[in-house]
């Protein structure tokens, strides 16, 4: 039998978001490929990145549950669609390939393509059943190479299993009274869940009857009325307060940051009519393509002033902020896994600049910028403080349908320069980093999860078993 005849049965699905590095993310699937050629793979699929919906219709023409191996390069960032498109009814596994972060200290984030991984692993446990696997690396790295040989021979990366330790918990009785003032609180929704973004989903009716949170939702549109009804006077004086605080904002594009400022005073006003306690906005592609900014430093403004705030309208990750603060936990954000420095045992949480100015390392030099992508104002770019931290987020419960888990880390945030432009916590672990981020993916958890520089884990395991909530304690 010829050589060709035996050859492992690839199909390699290079998924991107234009709004990346295409020119990187292109560079990296084309060594991925040449990679798996040269182990002896006969490789199909798009040659091309995957990048619209009709660029997933044609991949799909590829999959197919004859391959011996399918493998989807997270080459950047993307949505979740094409993971459930292609993947959502495939039997067999599919491999999640992500990179490292090429880009230099204070750039943005080149390709996000550990998110997107994880983004992926949400929406395949959580909507499609489906356990995928992951490598994490470079083409030209040994353990990479080694991974996808033993992958070509049938030994696929493992599954990392949920933990089963359980921590300690706080006395019941404070933690109920904590759980009460959630009841009657009202958490607004500006938009729907962007597109492909399965953790921004939720259940309504289960966050009453667990929380007793009350949800407000209004489209965006109805937002920009209100930005819209925002008087220059208004958008004036909140701009000279925004600037006298974080005097970095004065350099920002003049236009781009008054706009900003009648964002801040419409969700400041919206907050106040409604009574809201919290915020869940979906902050694009309509706040920049439509207003011309973006709200990053809004929400960063209004959490500043005590309420918490969560972009890309992730229900879930506000209330997990909800509860967070409830039991004590002080200012919180909400924040991506984006890097992994397994030698370190470090892991980089990071989101675009929305972070509150009291959670920097400086809070008096918390710079105010452009948007990381966007390159339109306004969005923070500073470090988060330095120092003991945790992790947390409620998200569904896969082995319990209408059932919500938590999940818990922690680690201590440790000082370097601000990785990658936006909002960055370098966050050493108590546990094993490589295995924490391995199971973000296999285990189907968000890609978001709140950080908190106060160590509430006592309380939510404690609020966590008065609710009937699995605690995943990592």
């Amino acid at each position: 039998m010829s050589a060709a005849a035996t050859a492992p049965r690839v199909v390699l699905v290079p998924t991107a978001r234009p709004t990346f590095a295409v020119d990187v993310a292109r560079r990296l699937a084309d060594e991925a490929r040449a990679l798996l050629v040269e182990l002896g793979a006969d490789v199909t699929g798009p040659e091309e990145l995957v990048m619209t919906p009709d660029d997933v219709a044609a991949a799909k023409t590829f999959v197919s549950g004859d391959a011996d191996l399918v493998i989807n390069v997270c080459a950047s960032f993307s949505d979740a669609t094409p993971a459930l498109e292609l993947y959502g009814e495939l039997d067999q596994p599919v491999l999640l390939w992500s990179f490292r972060e090429p880009g230099p200290v204070g750039d943005r984030l080149w390709l996000n393509s550990m998110c997107g991984a994880n983004l992926f692993g949400h929406a395949l446990v959580v909507h499609a059943q489906r356990t995928p696997r992951l490598v994490y690396g470079n083409p030209d790295e040994p353990a990479t190479r080694r991974a996808l040989e033993a992958a070509l021979a049938g030994q696929l990366p493992a599954v990392v299993p949920a933990p089963t330790t359980h921590g300690p918990r706080a006395d019941a009785d404070g933690v109920k009274v904590a759980l009460g003032s959630l009841r009657g609180r009202r958490l607004g929704l500006v938009g729907d869940a962007p597109p492909g973004f399965t953790p921004s989903q939720y259940d309504g009716e289960l966050l009453q009857r667990l929380f007793g949170i009350e949800i407000d939702e209004i489209p965006v549109e109805s937002m920009f009325e209100c930005v819209d009804a925002v008087s220059d006077d208004e958008a004036e004086a909140e701009h000279a307060a925004a600037v006298d605080a974080q005097p970095s904002l004065a350099a920002v594009d003049g236009g781009q940051a008054l706009t900003s400022a009648r964002i801040t005073t419409a969700m400041r006003g919206w907050r106040d009519r409604e009574s809201l306690s919290g915020m869940a906005i979906r902050c694009w592609p309509e706040f920049p393509t439509q207003l011309g900014a973006c709200p990053c430093s809004s929400l960063s403004r209004v959490a500043d002033e005590g309420t918490p705030t969560a972009c890309e309208r992730d229900v879930y990750g506000a209330v997990t902020m909800l509860l967070m603060e409830a039991l004590g936990s002080g200012t919180t954000y909400l924040v991506d896994t984006v890097d992994l420095d397994g030698e370190r045992n470090v892991v980089r949480l990071w989101h675009c600049g929305a972070a509150a100015t009291s959670l920097a390392e400086n809070p008096s030099d918390a710079t105010q910028f452009t948007h990381c992508n966007r390159k339109i104002g306004v969005a923070g770019n500073f470090p988060l403080r330095t120092g003991p931290v945790v992790m947390a987020r409620l998200t569904e419960d896969p082995a319990r349908p209408s059932n919500l888990r938590l999940l818990l880390a922690s680690g201590e945030s440790v000082p370097e320069p601000n990785r990658f432009q936006g909002n960055t916590a370098a966050v050493r672990l108590d546990g094993d980093a490589t295995q924490f981020v391995t199971g973000l993916v296999t285990g189907g958890f968000p890609h978001h999860t709140v950080l908190a520089w106060s160590d509430v884990r006592p309380q939510l395991r404690a609020a966590a078993d008065l609710l009937g909530i699995a605690v995943v304690d990592w």
